[in-house]
């Protein structure tokens, strides 16, 4: 062994040595260049979209949070007004990144029914402990076809426990904890669960189209009438009946509450009741 080494050539080791730092600085020096060629450069927008958003990473927008959404935001895939969970100054803030113009309103979620207890069932419920399930059965244990099942779906569905099943039977907002992200709304089989500007005051909380004390009192006690006493009352012309259903155009409405007064079922309710 030690003649073998004896007989190596020292200039020998010394080439081999130099070719393989050659070709080690080659080999880095194309893996550098290509590196910086191939590299995948992520838009600067993003990231600066990204840090207007929320944070909420709720996925009421239909993305998986909000980096995916800021992305689809950058890429044109997204609408800005899809997170409601972001204030209408950081969507400003977040369209002028964009270089686009934005009419954005911030809104808040409301129930529209307050059945519950005041709902005739037409049946008791022993099943899955679900508004979906329920539904399925003969659309659910209240005879108003429009009513709140109060199982609870929004309430699961919701990441902030901003929703409640009350004492009274029907889905709650806690105004303190919601942030608007919509997740709710799409739980609901009833479609109950609805935006409204943040700015009003009032909100319908009914659904039931039906039309008279009659046919209304039949099934829920609390229910709209259609009678268009609200709309008679109200000094602005803001409400209208749409199929027996009294309806606010917020665009007319001042909160001035003549027809939360008047209206005989009391259903239009204030958005955030104060303490009286």
């Amino acid at each position: 062994m030690l003649n073998f080494i004896s007989a190596v050539n020292p200039m020998t080791i010394l080439y081999s040595t130099l070719v393989l730092l050659v070709l080690a600085l080659v080999f880095g020096v194309t893996l550098a260049v290509l590196g910086k060629k191939l590299a995948v450069h992520e838009d600067e927008r993003i990231k600066q979209v990204r840090e207007k958003l929320s944070g909420a990473n709720c996925g009421g927008c239909g993305y998986a949070g909000c980096d995916a959404f800021a992305k689809a935001v950058v890429e044109g895939k997204a609408d800005i007004n899809a997170c409601s969970a972001t204030s209408a100054e950081n969507k400003k803030a977040i369209a002028d990144i964009m270089g686009q113009s934005i009419d954005a309103e911030e809104t808040m979620i409301v129930v529209a029914c307050r059945g519950g207890k005041y709902a005739v069932d037409k049946y008791e419920y022993m099943g899955y402990g679900n508004c979906r399930s329920m539904e399925l059965l003969g659309g659910g244990r209240k005879q108003c076809k429009w009513g709140c099942l109060g199982m609870g779906s929004c309430v699961d569905s919701c990441p902030f426990s901003a929703m409640k099943v009350g004492e009274d039977g029907y889905a709650q907002v806690d105004r303190e904890k919601c942030v608007a992200c919509g997740r709710c709304i799409n739980s609901c089989p009833k479609r109950l669960v609805k935006r409204v500007p943040a700015s009003a005051k009032y909100y319908v909380a009914c659904s039931n189209c039906l039309r008279g004390a009659k046919e209304v009192r039949a099934v829920c006690t609390v229910g709209c009438l259609g009678c268009g006493l609200c709309a008679k009352v109200c000094p602005n012309g803001a409400i209208t009946l749409q199929n027996n259903l009294a309806v606010i155009d917020y665009s007319k409405c001042t909160g001035c509450g003549i027809c939360a007064s008047k209206c005989p079922s009391k259903c239009i309710l204030e958005t955030k009741p104060q303490d009286k």
